[in-house]
Formats: structure tokens, C-alpha cells, sequence
């Protein structure tokens, strides 16, 4: 017999839980939630783009002291999402009323993000007045096909075990065109990038960094290998602006796949860029997004 309770989220107690209760309703579309990889990198970069001040209000759902759903925002903390086990439907329209009273309201109104599958909380959103705004495919690669772009001429991979922790955060903040608009790279996000390497689920040792003659970090690839849903999950990935168009990215996605499939993986995430199907992975998860008019 169901009994079941709520309770808010902790951050010290409840994040290896969360974990487990994601590995165990995982599926690769997403129809029951994101993978358990998501919340722990999100949680684990906080300091760089993660807000986590109003992480109390992220709620859990029981049965019989076991979790079976989970309410949670990410970024913009207005972006919420539904992790919610099969056989427990019957709380998708008390999770989305909660959501829709008390999740945290910045600058606009929260919007649902609700993947593929996901149909009870859909209905759920629909009866408390949302619409579906628009909708993308995450891609995957699959591992029954192979992955293998070489490296171009004038670059190597960097061995594990001796990474740069300050050239990877250089690498990054260029990627991710913080140079652009915040000026230099000053370590002005470190810390976030040794919490990556010290998250309890990381496997920074799977990550793949491409140098250039110089041994400056041209790419930088992240990897979260998860064995209980034999995922690679890769978070993230990013190419300096002059070394891009170079076949550096599809290279390290290459080796990312030669090293996770050696221990297992069946399949490895992506994005929703163009850049991913053009290399041959194929779309996957189905994003959805609601607002209220």
C-alpha cells in the first residue's frame, strides 16, 4: 500500500539520494526525468552559473520513505523540472500545482521544462493552465555505430592524471565566450572548477583535453560516466574561438567514445546543435517548454 509524504529538499542530506532515485527511473529519453548526471553538475557548478540560494524549495515526494518523485528548478532557477517514477502518475498534478505556487519567481513566471513521455505531468501542466511554447531534440550517439574523427595535425590529447586545473579554467571561460564579454581570463570561477573535479559522481579522469604545440588547452571535453545506466554522459564541451572549425570537438567526442565504451557505455549524450548530427548522432530527448499565457 502507497504512503505517501513530501518534504523539502536538502543539500547536505538529499543529493546522493536524488542521484541513486535518478539512476534507478533512468531511461534515454528522458520520459521519467533527466539523468542523474544533470543535477549533480548543476549542483556542482554552482559558483559559476548555478544559483542554489533557493534550493529549499526544491520538493520531494515519498513512498514509505523511499523517493518517488522530485520537484527541482536548475538555470534560470525559473526553469523547473519533474523527475517522477512509473506507477506514481497520480502526483503529477500535485507536483505541478506545487511548482506553479511555489517555485522561485525572478524576473518572469517559471517555465515548465517537461521531455518526451513525460505525458501525466503534460495533462497535469495543461489542467493548471500552461501551454506548451516550444519544443527541441537533445541528441544522442549510439554506440552500436562508430565514432571516429581523428585529430588534426599540430594538437595531441593531454594524459590523465595531469591536468592544468587553471588551463582548463582558461579554456572554458575562452569557450564559452566569457572573453568576450567579461574581459580576460582572472580565475574569476576556479572554484568551480575544482568542485567539478571533486563531485562525488565526477570521473574527471574520462575527460578529454586537446592541447596545441604549445601546450595551451584548445578543447575541453567533460565526462560523467554513469555504469548503473552504462551513460556517458558529457558535460561540457567547448573550443577556444581560434581553434574552432578544426575537427578538434568531433576528435574529442572520438576519444570520449573509445574510452567509455571500453568500460561499458551504450550511448553518450550531446546537444541540440547542428554540430552533433552532423558527426552522426541522432536526436533522442524530446524537450518541451510551458507557460502560463
Amino acid at each position: 500500500m502507497k504512503y505517501i509524504t513530501t518534504r523539502q529538499f536538502s543539500v547536505l542530506a538529499d543529493c546522493g539520494n536524488i542521484y541513486q532515485f535518478m539512476l534507478d527511473i533512468y531511461e534515454r529519453d528522458w520520459r521519467n526525468g533527466v539523468a542523474a548526471p544533470f543535477f549533480e553538475y548543476a549542483f556542482s557548478s554552482f559558483a559559476y552559473w548555478m544559483d542554489i540560494t533557493y534550493s529549499y524549495k526544491n520538493r520531494i515526494w515519498e513512498d514509505n520513505g523511499k523517493i518517488v518523485a522530485f520537484c527541482f528548478y536548475e538555470s534560470p532557477m525559473t526553469d523547473i523540472y519533474f523527475s517522477l517514477k512509473p506507477g506514481y502518475e497520480e502526483l503529477a498534478a500535485e507536483m505541478v500545482a506545487y511548482a506553479d505556487a511555489n517555485m522561485p519567481v525572478k524576473d518572469e513566471k517559471i517555465q515548465l521544462v517537461l521531455f518526451g513521455g513525460q505525458d501525466a505531468l503534460m495533462n497535469a501542466a495543461k489542467q493548471a493552465g500552461y501551454n506548451q511554447k516550444s519544443e527541441g531534440w537533445d541528441m544522442q550517439f549510439d554506440f552500436d555505430n562508430v565514432l571516429d574523427y581523428p585529430l588534426p595535425d599540430g594538437f595531441h590529447f593531454v594524459s590523465p592524471g595531469v591536468y592544468d586545473m587553471d588551463k582548463i579554467g582558461k579554456c572554458c571561460w575562452k569557450g564559452f565566450e566569457h572573453e568576450q564579454n567579461e574581459g580576460l581570463w582572472n580565475k574569476q570561477y576556479e572554484q568551480s572548477n575544482y568542485l567539478l573535479e571533486v563531485a562525488p559522481h565526477a570521473t574527471a579522469d574520462l575527460s578529454v583535453i586537446i592541447a596545441d604545440e604549445k601546450e595551451e588547452y584548445a578543447c575541453y571535453a567533460g565526462m560523467w560516466w554513469t555504469p548503473g545506466n552504462k551513460l556517458a554522459y558529457m558535460e561540457p564541451l567547448c573550443t577556444i574561438p581560434e581553434y574552432r572549425h578544426k575537427g578538434l570537438a568531433s576528435a574529442a567526442l572520438s576519444e570520449l567514445y573509445r574510452r567509455t565504451k571500453a568500460l561499458g557505455a551504450t550511448h553518450m549524450t550531446g546537444g541540440f546543435n547542428e554540430f552533433y548530427k552532423a558527426i552522426g548522432y541522432k536526436p533522442a530527448v524530446k524537450w518541451t517548454y510551458w507557460k502560463k499565457p
